[in-house]
């Protein structure tokens, strides 16, 4: 998969921006503010339909412009292909080849794409909602089709906690809405659960080649509430009858209390160090090591599943790693043929991760322009009395 054009129109601060990436890295250079992040999440929302950074859907559209669009021709097995999205009035369009896209299956049809930010980096000490948000991701970097089933998820829920709002409920009319959460939060859950069983093993190698301490690390996703379930084991009926069962349990709870307690939208994600909590023992260096770990688990497990390197994007990460485990980001990418795309307020940072074809862009408050390639530094003369 190779993105072979990308253009951008009316997309948060960015006016127009038309660019053939490097076949390899593209990177944008500028100060903070100027839109180098908009330019990575113009490229996100093409790939996923989905915003980079929590929003609305309007937000995404320039101020005093009635629309954003995305535009990228891709290369998948092949073939050339377009794909399109476009935002206006809050609606969010997608198009396939000029023609607005049949399903969501039809639009995605092999594009994939892996997002790292700052905001990664902090995930472990975070709480519960921003790991469960992290996991997803990944679940649907690997099973598109999550996009649909989480939203149709999502839906029941509302439903229900409308229901639980709204007074006092008939037992057997909680019981429908109870059948139709249970139904769409057990394929959430076997979501989840096949990510993690192919992702924790390759995450859990990577950390111990970079995480400077003998201790082990693990990540592991076990639903709340459920029962005594097996979960490792049910098959999605099972699942289902499991959640329903717990729904049913916790249903008191549930009306005094006006939301539903059980569900995926609760559960969260483990990482020891240790057979420790790393979110309480793990140092912040440690930290940002599993969470670096995680991406590059991610990114060898869906070449492994698709037969090819997604897109990879890296927002300012640089900054936020020590020298040492920057160097290993930045050779891991140089060395694994992936396309990507790289910002930074400091060229110096990504450098080890650009080649002679690499695509150097500067951005300034909303203008993004190519520039001349960065240079290593020159090294310095030795004096006649040093050392050689």
């Amino acid at each position: 998969m190779r993105l072979l054009a990308l253009h951008v129109q009316d997309f948060r601060n960015l006016g127009q921006v038309t660019l053939a990436p490097s076949t390899h890295a593209s990177i944008a250079v500028g100060q903070n503010g100027q839109g180098k992040t908009n330019l990575l999440e113009a490229l996100y929302f093409l790939a996923t339909l989905k915003p980079l950074r929590a929003g609305r859907l309007s937000e995404l559209v320039r101020w005093g412009s009635p629309s954003a669009r995305v535009v990228g021709r891709f290369l998948l097995k092949g073939a050339e292909r377009e794909i399109s999205v476009e935002v206006a009035g809050g609606v969010r369009q997608a198009f396939v080849d000029g023609k607005k896209a049949a399903s969501l299956e039809e639009y995605f049809g092999g594009v994939s794409v892996v997002a790292f930010t700052p905001d990664d980096l902090e995930v472990v000490k975070g709480g519960p909602e921003s790991r469960r948000a992290f996991l997803d991701r990944a679940v649907f970097n690997r099973f598109p089709a999550f996009l649909r089933e989480s939203r149709e998820y999502a839906r029941a829920l509302k439903n229900r906690n409308r229901l639980l709002k709204s007074g006092p409920v008939d037992a057997a009319y909680l019981e429908a809405y109870d059948e139709t959460l249970a139904k769409t939060g057990a394929r959430v859950y076997a979501r989840r659960r096949a990510l993690m069983a192919e992702l924790a093993p390759r995450a859990q190698a990577t950390f111990a080649s970079i995480g400077r301490t003998p201790e082990p690390a693990a990540y592991g996703y076990h639903p709340a509430h459920l029962g005594d379930v097996d979960f490792a084991g049910a098959d999605e009926a099972a699942l289902a009858v499991a959640l329903k069962e717990a729904l049913a349990a916790r249903s008191r709870r549930d009306l005094e209390r006006g939301f539903t307690s059980v569900g995926p939208h609760v559960d969260d994600v483990t990482v020891t160090l240790g057979a420790r909590s790393a979110r309480a023992y793990a140092s912040q260096g440690q930290q940002r090591a599993l969470v670096l770990g995680w991406k590059i688990a991610e990114i060898e497990n869906l070449e492994a599943a698709m037969g090819f390197l997604p897109l990879l994007l890296l927002d300012d990460v640089s900054s936020e790693l020590d020298p040492e485990r920057n160097a290993y980001l930045m050779n891991y990418l140089a060395a694994s043929g992936a396309q990507v795309f790289l910002t930074t307020t400091d060229a110096g940072l990504v450098r080890g991760a650009a080649a002679q074809d690499t695509l150097w862009l500067g951005v300034r408050t909303g203008a993004v322009t190519s520039v001349a390639p960065v240079q290593e530094p020159p090294a310095q003369a030795q004096h006649a009395d040093e050392p050689a």
